[in-house]
Parts: C-alpha cells; sequence; structure tokens
C-alpha cells in the first residue's frame, strides 16, 4: 500500500508541475495576479507531494520490502540501517527521485523566501523550474519507476554495490545532486529575465544566493568523493579524470566562473550576457553530467544505468533545454548589454579574464570527456584519454587564473592602478620565489610544472593574506582599531578570503601528492619488510574477520622509525557474499607532512594465499591532508559568503511610507 501510495503522490506531483508550467507564465504575460501567484501554491504542493513519494520509498527500504523491485535490486537485510537509508539514492530509480525532491524544494524556496523578487519574475521563473520538473517527473513515471512490484516476493535482497556501502558515498550523491539541481533554478532565473527582456543589478542580487548554495554543495559533493576513492579503491589516488568525475568538475567550472559575473552584474551591471550565458551552460552541463552517467555510455562504479533507451530519453531533454535555451538567448542577449564601461586593467578586467580562463578549461575537460564516446560511435574503436592529456592541457591554463586570482581582489572598478596594486605585492613575490627555491631545493630532480604550481599557490595565498590584512589596516593602525575593522566587514569579504586562501591550500595538496609521491607495490608474506619515505614496515599477516555483511581479511603492518615504533596499520579487502564482490578498505596514517598509506589485495593463485603470501601497497603521499584542509576552507568561506545578510535579505522593495497619525499628506 506504501509504494502504491508513492506513486500516486508522483503522478499528483507531475499534475501540479504542468499546472506550474503553464498558468503562472500566462498570469505574467497578461498580467493576472491569481494565475502568477499560483506559482506559489503549486510549487509548495509539489514539493509535499514529490516528499512523501521519497518518504514511501525510503520506508520500502528501511523495512525491507522485497516486493519492490527496486529494494531487492539495491539492499539487503543484513545491511546497516546507515546504508539501508542510503540505498533509497543509490540506484537509479531511487537517485531520480531524489533529483526532483531537490528540484522542487529550490522551485518551492524560491515561491517561500523570494518576497522581494517581483511577481512577473517569479512566476516566469516558477514556470521554468516547472519545465524541467515536468521532463524529470515523466522520465520517473515511464521509465524509471522505483516502486514496482516484483511477485513472488524473494526470501533476501541482492544488496548495494559494496563499493557504495560507506559514510562518503551515503552523502556524496545527495550533496552533487544539491549542486546540480541548484543551478536549475540559476537556469530558470536565467530564462525568465530572457523572457522578460530584463537583466539588472537588482535580478543578479536574486540570482548570486541560489549560485552559491548550489556552488557551496557542489563543491562539498566533489570533495567527499574524492576523498572516498582515496581511501575506499585502494590505488592511492584522490583524482583519475574518470569521465564521471569530469561531469561534476565541469559545472563546477563554470558555476565558478558564473558566480563572479554575476557579482560584476549587481556591482557595475556589466557581463549581463555573460552571466546569461554561464546560467544556461552550466545547468547544461548538469543535463549533460545525468546523460552521460544514465545512458550506458560507459561503465563506471558511478553509473547508475546502462540502458540506451532512457539515455535517449534524457538526450532528448538535454537537446530542448538547450537548444531551446541558446535560441532564446541568441534572440535576446543582443539587446541585454549596457552598464558601466571599464578599462582593461580594472577588477572587471580581471574577472573577464577570469570568465574566460574557466570556459577555456571546463571545453579541454568536455573535449577529453566526450572525444573517446564520438571515437567509439563513429568508428567503433575503444580509446582512452586519461591524466597525460588533462595534466599537459588544463594546469597550464589554470597557473595565470591562479596568478590573476591573487592581483584580482586588490584591483579598483572601472580603472585600476597596476603598478601601485604590484608595488603592495612586494614582499608576496619574494615569499613566492622562497617557495619556489625551497621545492626546488627538496626535489632538483622533480618536474619543473610542480615548483611552478608550489609558486603559484604560495603567491595566491600569501596575496590573499595580504589584501585581507590591508581591508583591516593591520600593522597601520593599533591592533583593537584592526579587530574592530575585521569585524566590521561584511560576511562575504571574510569569505571570499577563506576560499581563495583554500584553493591555494588545495594547490599544495595536489602538487605535493602527485609529484613527489612515492609507492612500493611487493608480494608479501608473514615477515616481509618494506622500507619508504624514511618508514620501515613489517608485515604481520592477515586474519580473517566477520562483519555485519561482510567478511574481512584484515592486515597487520607494524610501522617502525629509526627503530622506534610510529603506528599500526590494519587494512582490509573486504568480502559481501550476497553482491559477489569485494572493496578495499585502506589504512592511512595522515599527518601534516603527508599520509603512510597502505592496502592489500589477494594474490591470484590458491597456493601463494595459502601460503599466507598477500599483494602490499605501500604508498606516501606528501601533503595530500591539504586537499582536504582546503575543500573545508572553501565550503566554509562559501557559507560565510552565504549568510552575509546583503544575500540573505536580497534587494529591498520599495515601500511607501506611512505618515504619522494626525500629519497632513504633502501636497
Amino acid at each position: 500500500m506504501i509504494p502504491e501510495l508513492g506513486h500516486f503522490a508522483l503522478t499528483l506531483a507531475l499534475m501540479a508541475a504542468v499546472v506550474q508550467s503553464v498558468l503562472p507564465m500566462l498570469g505574467a504575460a497578461r498580467n493576472n495576479a491569481l494565475w502568477m501567484q499560483s506559482a506559489v501554491t503549486t510549487s509548495v504542493v509539489q514539493v509535499a507531494l514529490v516528499g512523501v513519494a521519497f518518504l514511501a520509498l525510503m520506508r520500502s527500504f528501511v523495512v525491507s520490502d522485497f516486493t519492490v523491485r527496486n529494494v531487492v535490486e539495491n539492499s539487503h537485510s543484513l545491511k546497516p540501517m546507515l546504508f539501508k537509508v542510503a540505498g533509497t539514492w543509490g540506484s537509479h530509480e531511487g537517485s531520480l527521485v531524489l533529483w526532483v525532491l531537490i528540484l522542487a524544494i529550490f522551485g518551492a524556496g524560491v515561491a517561500t523566501l523570494g518576497r522581494n523578487v517581483p511577481d512577473g519574475l517569479k512566476a516566469r521563473t516558477l514556470s521554468v523550474q516547472a519545465w524541467v520538473s515536468v521532463g524529470f517527473l515523466t522520465f520517473l513515471l515511464f521509465t524509471s519507476n522505483p516502486f514496482e512490484r516484483v511477485f513472488p516476493p524473494p526470501m533476501d535482497g541482492q544488496d548495494l554495490n559494496p563499493l557504495l556501502q560507506d559514510v562518503g558515498l551515503a552523502l556524496h550523491p545527495p550533496l552533487l545532486y544539491i549542486g546540480y539541481v541548484g543551478f536549475s533554478i540559476v537556469f530558470s532565473f536565467a530564462v525568465a529575465a530572457l523572457i522578460e527582456g530584463r537583466v539588472d543589478p537588482a535580478w543578479a542580487r536574486w540570482v548570486r544566493p541560489w549560485t552559491l548554495a548550489a556552488w557551496i554543495s557542489l563543491t562539498a559533493g566533489i570533495a567527499l568523493g574524492s576523498w572516498w576513492a582515496y581511501y575506499e579503491l585502494g590505488w592511492g589516488g584522490w583524482w583519475f579524470w574518470d569521465p564521471v568525475e569530469n561531469v561534476s568538475f565541469m559545472p563546477w567550472l563554470l558555476g565558478t566562473a558564473l558566480l563572479h559575473s554575476a557579482i560584476v552584474t549587481e556591482k557595475r551591471d556589466a557581463f549581463k550576457s555573460w552571466t546569461i550565458l554561464l546560467a544556461i551552460l552550466t545547468f547544461s552541463l548538469s543535463l549533460l553530467g545525468t546523460f552521460i552517467v544514465r545512458s550506458g555510455l560507459l561503465t563506471s562504479v558511478h553509473a547508475f544505468a546502462v540502458d540506451p533507451e532512457r539515455g535517449l530519453y534524457i538526450l532528448g531533454l538535454l537537446g530542448i533545454t538547450v537548444v531551446g535555451s541558446l535560441t532564446l538567448y541568441a534572440a535576446r542577449a543582443p539587446k541585454l548589454e549596457g552598464g558601466g564601461l571599464f578599462a582593461p586593467i580594472s577588477r572587471e578586467g580581471g574577472l573577464l579574464v577570469n570568465n574566460l580562463l574557466l570556459a577555456t578549461a571546463t571545453a579541454v575537460v568536455l573535449f577529453g570527456t566526450l572525444y573517446p564516446l564520438f571515437v567509439e560511435a563513429i568508428a567503433d574503436e575503444k580509446i582512452s584519454v586519461g591524466p597525460p592529456f588533462f595534466n599537459a592541457s588544463f594546469i597550464p591554463i589554470m597557473l595565470p587564473l591562479v596568478a590573476i586570482m591573487a592581483v584580482g581582489p586588490l584591483l579598483s572598478w572601472k580603472r585600476a592602478d597596476l603598478p601601485g596594486v604590484l608595488s603592495r605585492l612586494k614582499w608576496v613575490a619574494g615569499l613566492t620565489a622562497l617557495a619556489a627555491l625551497g621545492a626546488w631545493y627538496v626535489d632538483t630532480n622533480g618536474p619543473a610544472l610542480a615548483v611552478l604550481a608550489i609558486a603559484a599557490a604560495v603567491w595566491l595565498l600569501s596575496a590573499t593574506l595580504r589584501e585581507w590584512a590591508l581591508r583591516i589596516k593591520l600593522g597601520a593602525v593599533p591592533l583593537i582599531a584592526s579587530w574592530r575593522r575585521a569585524r566590521g566587514l561584511p560576511r562575504a569579504a571574510h569569505g571570499m578570503t577563506l576560499a581563495h586562501a583554500g584553493l591555494a591550500v588545495c594547490i599544495i595538496g595536489f602538487t605535493g601528492s602527485s609529484a613527489w609521491k612515492e609507492e612500493v607495490i611487493k608480494f608479501g608474506e608473514p615477515g616481509t619488510e618494506v622500507a619508504i619515505a624514511g618508514f620501515d614496515i613489517r608485515f604481520e599477516g592477515v586474519e580473517r574477520l566477520r562483519g555485519p555483511n561482510y567478511i574481512s581479511d584484515t592486515g597487520t603492518l607494524i610501522v617502525t622509525r629509526g627503530g622506534e615504533p610510529v603506528t599500526v596499520l590494519r587494512p582490509e579487502r573486504r568480502s559481501y557474499p550476497v553482491a559477489n564482490s569485494q572493496t578495499t578498505e585502506a589504512a592511512i596514517r595522515s599527518t601534516v607532512a603527508g599520509d603512510l598509506y597502505a592496502s592489500i589485495s589477494a594474490p591470484s593463485d590458491e597456493k601463494s594465499l595459502a601460503a599466507g603470501k598477500w599483494t602490499l601497497r605501500i604508498l606516501y603521499e606528501p601533503l595530500v591532508g591539504f586537499i582536504w584542509l582546503g575543500t573545508v576552507m572553501l565550503v566554509v568561506g562559501g557559507i560565510l559568503s552565504l549568510s552575509d545578510r546583503r544575500l540573505r535579505v536580497g534587494a529591498p522593495r520599495r515601500t511607501v511610507a506611512t505618515p504619522p497619525v494626525g500629519a497632513t499628506p504633502a501636497e
């Protein structure tokens, strides 16, 4: 009965979305206040109905209702409760329910929180959002019913993919979806503005909080996925340029450009076409990622579906969205340009270069991701585009961007004095040179690009701190006065400083763990010793332990340095009998200097396994912890900016002052 209730709720949600997609748009065209107001009601109704469906599906997983096919294929009665709940969005069908729920939540958020948004713009925005909802609800109901029954029901389920039974992966998809779908409301604002024919600073102020919220969530989701890959897959890497990794990275790159472009539109009434175009393309890339993951074009642990018919449906939805919105943009964008003029050397100029470089980097990643798929489709030949291509083409684009990021916040609007700005960064340049020399001294045989990357990171970090110090006049006035100035700064200013510094810290982690990583792979038995990065490691053997729904082969590695004990590492190899698969649980000793990383895998022949021999993979990852520290700084910086009162209240609504009682109105 509960699954049928969930299915019925989705059907009603589709009806509400259809009404919302038509009536408010007509109301805005005819200036009918009642029809425009209907968008608020239908948005709230839609989120309530999809919420009922989502809870009904979650309940089926929690109670292990094996009459529902989705539960049978993605759960098991012995699975821990956390992963039963996570199983709700661990499948193609369930993840689509979550997608539609987040889509409805963002629409309801604008409906209820956007009190300062003009009625016409709000009605058009919510109608466009409903168009997207109609597309995904029909896809869900007609091709991917999450409540499909199975009869007779099996005694137990087939279990969720063991690689996904992890805390990081339990949180990773919802955060990614909030990012993907969050850009949908920005897309809706952009299309609504094109239909209305007006983009102004107030529009940019209404858009910025939603853009920032989506960017924060996407950043956190990508970071969690990277962290999961690092400790779960047993390869010792945090990024592999996997196509499914790339499809979440591309919206992040363009979303970053969109965030900065909206600032210029708000502050200077410029970059209107840029901001609209970036809003359209960012969400289009989110839809492209959905198509790649669910079309069967590739096989990946991240992929949800291998059904080409479903892929064609999403391809059609992607085509309608991209072609329709870009056609509207081509027709209306030429009329949007305007705003203040600016010199090439100015904050606007720096942000323009920022947009160009981020767009170019996105194009490079897009080409490297899609090219193998095109070759396979046309020539029926499988090729691989991997890290060598991306590292050689992407990094040289990003290094100039990092250099400009350091200078940009010091530039003034309209026209800037570049020599004056650079004079403020003399000691920053000196510190950067020392960092480059230090990196070269540590490893004179290391790659030159790594030395440049470390220098760029130190340049960005020190220049960012310098800019913040200048804002509060640190050292130029008494400390208590600097403290008062710091407290008086907008939260968005502190957020920008923290985010830019976080990116610099990330770059240090990216570079150290890639350029100076050490690795030993050895076939070992009890008593085998390994030396790496000054550590001496002794393999003591493997013992078999039983978990809730798996069997664990747990190794013991004694780590010493100079004869002194350091730690004991216990990597695992887990076997899941129901799913008939295995996972690796790496053991990691983390310090500021780097991570000592160990994983084990069984040998291919039974004779070696019986003799207690295992394949040991030992790595030393210098500075890798800076990646996670930097991403936390990015997210916290974004949250600080989002909490700024100027973003929370939006553009003020004009009101007519009420005269005091007894006063005579002015003539």
